[in-house]
């Protein structure tokens, strides 16, 4: 499997898991959502905005790779967050909302790449305006990990509010495959 399959399952593992984690938000009180659980970010809203931050700082990151002109359109509205625990938004439509859009601009930004665009070298300063350089397929690679790591938070939290999300796992994603 090339390193763009790789990411192309990823992008959609992302999607299905974001949806299956908003489904089950959606099921809660906006009280239960904003509860202070003791977690990184405390509640289960703070940690989904987290992510959806995550994903814009990343995004607007991705979009100055020479071959992301369309993102670099799409995303122009979209302001960059100014830290890691802003609330974008402190109710769940708006956030839901913006989650779908987000992944349907992850899921366009891999189907247009190639593998040779994920051999670029990215440019980017981080939330402190250090300057970076670093691979764009290992930048990739730390994008889905990320939000691996914290919709595994979100999923715990969504567990203490009694939301079972269901299977979560990466291999139900993968297609078996018949021995030669």
């Amino acid at each position: 499997m090339s390193q763009l399959a790789h990411f192309q399952l990823m992008a959609r593992y992302n999607a299905w898991m974001n949806d299956k984690l908003y489904v089950a938000a959606g099921q809660l009180s906006p009280q239960a959502l904003s509860e202070d659980r003791g977690a990184f970010f405390p509640s289960i809203l703070a940690t989904l905005n987290h992510i959806a931050v995550a994903d814009i700082i990343w995004l607007k990151r991705f979009a100055e790779h020479p071959a992301c002109s369309e993102l670099r359109e799409v995303i122009s509205d979209l302001q960059r967050p100014a830290a890691l625990d802003q609330l974008l938004f402190d109710t769940f439509a708006p956030l839901h909302a913006l989650r779908s859009r987000l992944d349907g601009h992850i899921s366009d930004l891999v189907a247009a790449l190639t593998e040779p665009d994920l051999e670029h070298v990215l440019a980017y300063g981080n939330m402190k305006g250090v300057p970076a350089q670093r691979p764009y397929a290992s930048l990739m690679l730390h994008f889905f990990n990320h939000q691996t790591h914290h919709r595994g938070q979100a999923s715990a939290l969504l567990h203490q509010a009694g939301q079972d999300i269901g299977v979560t796992d990466l291999l139900a994603l993968i297609a078996d495959v018949e021995p030669r």
